[in-house]
């Protein structure tokens, strides 16, 4: 393992994960170390405040991977010291952001990478973050050339690049979409990390602070179709599933209608509306979510409340979330799949018409969704960046997944990886049948030999 020197800027790394030594971020650095020998002559290092931790984590990469690791770098780098921020920044071409909650270490990273000019790369599924980015850092990130996408993880790539492809896929206009995740567990059930749960409950805390956020950024409005796709509540049964849902809770829904913006207002494509939910299963178990949920969004708005839930996560999430967050054997057996139903009009519709004469569901599928696909769709949208940028937007910016990969091989990478999208069914208008006129016989006149005279 190769430790580097704190002046060497001439961009040794093509892919850097810092914060590899965290839960999510050994996950990734496995996951890199598997894919690094296919992509070719690939160079990448972990950076992280401890020299030894960092060497564990290539240790039990190799381990994991069987892959030889002995040239991966160690980069030595504190998010709370700008300097050591800065050289880190200057040896990589593309950075792998895994330090969170990105609300407390997020923006130092970002900042770093825009002005030492490397792309950055984050798995934030913090709205706040993610937009606060955007307002702040667009054009500094524009005028540096430097790409900084947000939520490449579980929230959001499946959700964000699902609306392309069945926007791709389907035979007609699509006008409305409705994403349905559900998680499945083995035997041994599943869990979350602690990092994962602290982000939530100060985004759940700070919600009330986006709208105010959000006026900032002097929005022209989007235009209206019909029809218009109609909200839920925040508890609904549906009967395709035959199962109770809600609203999900993280950034899918507010990402998706940020890319939906930026391809609209750059690529002239038409806004697909959009509304992201989640499965919970019977009533039992909505039972229990309600009664976590109530517990959860009372105490997360005070002080004292964020401090008791920060210190029992098992208690207040029914073992959902822990410090220790989920073993090996628990990912291996998890997995999720995200069902999309699309609705539209076929293909030369009146362009005044407002019913739905077409739908299509599409699927995606993977592993355990926050620490096996999550690495995975990570991985894949910083290599993408590095090796597909000039199908990417034309200059630097913040973007948000499917506005930053949506002419790249990004779904193509995906597939190929574990996480697959499919069409499931597509229902086309029944073909209308021309009725020809009935075939008219003319009546000719009968024939009339002519006798010709006798010659004899």
């Amino acid at each position: 393992m190769a430790e580097t020197g704190e002046d060497k800027h001439d961009k040794s790394f093509d892919i850097i994960i810092f914060g590899a030594s965290g839960f999510t971020g050994q996950y990734v650095a496995e996951e890199l170390a598997r894919v690094a020998e296919e992509e070719g002559n690939l160079t990448w290092a972990v950076a992280g405040r401890n020299k030894e931790k960092l060497e564990g984590v290539l240790k039990q990469a190799a381990e994991t991977t069987g892959n030889d690791l002995s040239k991966v770098g160690v980069i030595l780098a504190n998010v709370n010291d700008n300097q050591s921020m800065s050289d880190m920044c200057k040896q990589g071409k593309v950075l792998l952001n895994c330090v969170g909650p990105y609300r407390f270490y997020g923006e130092q990273v970002v900042r770093a990478c825009v002005e030492n000019g490397c792309h950055h790369i984050d798995i934030s599924g913090e709205p706040q973050f993610l937009e606060g980015i955007q307002l702040n850092y667009d054009k500094k990130a524009k005028a540096a050339d430097v790409i900084v996408v947000g939520a490449c993880g579980f929230d959001s790539i499946p959700a964000d690049m699902s609306v392309v492809f069945t926007k791709k896929k389907f035979p007609g206009v699509l006008n409305t979409v409705e994403s349905f995740v559900s998680y499945h567990t083995g035997p041994k059930g599943g869990a979350g990390h602690f990092t994962t749960y602290q982000s939530a409950i100060h985004g759940f805390a700070h919600f009330d602070e986006l709208p105010k956020l959000r006026k900032q950024f002097n929005y022209k409005p989007m235009p209206k179709y019909t029809p218009k796709l109609q909200r839920r509540g925040a508890v609904f049964y549906s009967e395709k599933t035959k199962k109770w849902c809600t609203v999900f809770p993280g950034s899918d829904a507010s990402v998706v209608r940020r890319s939906q913006r930026f391809l609209y207002e750059n690529n002239d494509e038409r806004p697909v509306q959009y509304g992201a939910y989640a499965e919970i299963g019977g009533f039992f178990a909505l039972m229990m979510v309600l009664f976590f949920g109530i517990i959860f969004s009372f105490l997360a708005k005070f002080n004292f409340g964020r401090k008791l839930l920060e210190k029992y996560p098992r208690l207040f999430t029914g073992g959902l979330f822990s410090h220790e967050g989920p073993t090996r054997e628990q990912m291996d057996a998890s997995t999720f799949s995200f069902v999309l139903n699309a609705e539209g009009f076929s293909a030369g519709a009146d362009e005044e018409q407002t019913t739905h004469d077409v739908s299509m569901v599409t699927k995606v599928t993977g592993p355990e969704p926050g620490y096996v696909a999550t690495p995975i769709v990570m991985v894949q949208a910083g290599l993408v960046v590095l090796k597909e940028k000039d199908d990417m937007p034309a200059s630097g910016g913040v973007f948000s997944p499917a506005a930053a990969f949506s002419r790249t091989s990004l779904i193509e990478r995906l597939d190929k990886h574990g996480v697959k999208f499919s069409v499931v069914e597509t229902a086309l208008p029944p073909k209308v049948e021309t009725a020809l006129p009935p075939k008219v016989e003319t009546a000719l006149p009968p024939k009339v030999e002519t006798v010709m005279p006798s010659q004899e």
